[in-house]
Parts: structure tokens; C-alpha cells; sequence
């Protein structure tokens, strides 16, 4: 009896031991070329900063292989790191309803200036103030002065109403805004990309 409880707890245990899951572990060789985000201040041996930097194809013939001169040298002695100094990546192709993305590609900017086609339509109120004068006599001396010179040198009789007919004309508003740029750019942290310039060479699928 005591040596059936023995086997069935040893079978227990092999049972747990093939269940239990194993836990997950990074690759220690990086694929060549591949990219990481780090949050220490240095890229770690065996990795160089995307910071656009020329390197010699002589001692760097595997990775020149993968990158070429995508992004900078002149493919005969130098190429170039990609520099992601103040750039995010984004990835290659043509989603729906976007601009189409090719590899090593740049665009974009950190701050705009709106010019007058990008303004959204709107409109200016501009006031215009006019004056318009009749001859007219009066009967009051007070603030008036002579105005004909009859016996009858003051008047009474009421001005008549003088309608005033004003030829076309163009009125400007005064200019508004500095003109100045604005950022655009996302909310953003600071953190060090490292491209690996040792690994394993990868294979296409």
C-alpha cells in the first residue's frame, strides 16, 4: 500500500512539473540591425545610437548588407546609422486614407506657419462712418453765422432732408497676428534608441 501511494505521488509530481509553464527569456544574440529603446543614458556593448553616424563598410560589410545607404554614405566606403535623434519611426506602406510610407523615408516638422489658403473661412466686421451736409437757413443766431444777405438775414425755415448717394469704394481692416510658428508635435519623452551592430543575421520568411 505503501508503495502504490509512493508511485501515485511521483506521478503527481511529474504531471506538475510538464504542466507548469516555463517562463519567457529575450534571445541573447539580437537580430543585426535590430533596434531597441533603452532607459539608462548609453547604448549597451555591442549596440551603436541612432544618431546618424558614418561608419567604414570595410569592418561593417553584414550590417552594410541589411541597411545599405538608406539612410546616408556613399555606398562605396561609408554608410550611415538612421538617426532618430528628435524623429519617431513609423511604419512603411500605404494604410487606408494615408500617405503612402516607403523605407527611409523623412518628412514632417517640429513647428507650422499657417499661411492665408489654410486659414478656415471667416470674416472681418469694418465700420465706415460718413457725414452728409445741405444747405439749410435758420432762425437762430445762437452758434450760426450770416448766411445770405437779404433783410431777412435769419430764417426759420426747416432744412429739407438731403438724400446722399456715395460712389463705390474698397475698405480695409487692419491686419491681425504675428505670423509666427507653432508647435505640432506630439507630447513627447526622451530615451535612447540603440541599433545592434553585432547578432545574428536575419533570415527573410
Amino acid at each position: 500500500m505503501k508503495k502504490l501511494s509512493k508511485i501515485v505521488m511521483l506521478g503527481a509530481a511529474s504531471a506538475f512539473t510538464l504542466s507548469a509553464p516555463t517562463p519567457a527569456m529575450a534571445s541573447a544574440d539580437p537580430l543585426l540591425g535590430e533596434i531597441m529603446t533603452v532607459g539608462f543614458n548609453f547604448c549597451p556593448r555591442g549596440w551603436g545610437e541612432t544618431a546618424g553616424a558614418l561608419l567604414p563598410i570595410s569592418t561593417n560589410t553584414a550590417l552594410f548588407s541589411l541597411l545599405g545607404t538608406t539612410y546616408g554614405g556613399d555606398g562605396r566606403t561609408t554608410f550611415a546609422l538612421p538617426d532618430l535623434r528628435g524623429r519617431s519611426s513609423i511604419g512603411v506602406g500605404n494604410g487606408p486614407g494615408l500617405s503612402p510610407i516607403r523605407w527611409g523615408d523623412r518628412g514632417g516638422s517640429e513647428t507650422r506657419v499657417l499661411t492665408l489658403n489654410q486659414l478656415p473661412s471667416h470674416n472681418h466686421t469694418g465700420n465706415l462712418h460718413a457725414e452728409n451736409t445741405a444747405d439749410s437757413n435758420t432762425g437762430n443766431p445762437n452758434n450760426a453765422a450770416l448766411a445770405r444777405s437779404t433783410t431777412q438775414i435769419y430764417n426759420n425755415t426747416v432744412a429739407p432732408n438731403a438724400g446722399v448717394t456715395f460712389a463705390a469704394g474698397t475698405v480695409t481692416t487692419n491686419n491681425n497676428g504675428g505670423g509666427q510658428p507653432f508647435q505640432i508635435r506630439d507630447p513627447y519623452l526622451g530615451m535612447y534608441k540603440c541599433i545592434a551592430m553585432q547578432g545574428i543575421f536575419p533570415s527573410r520568411n
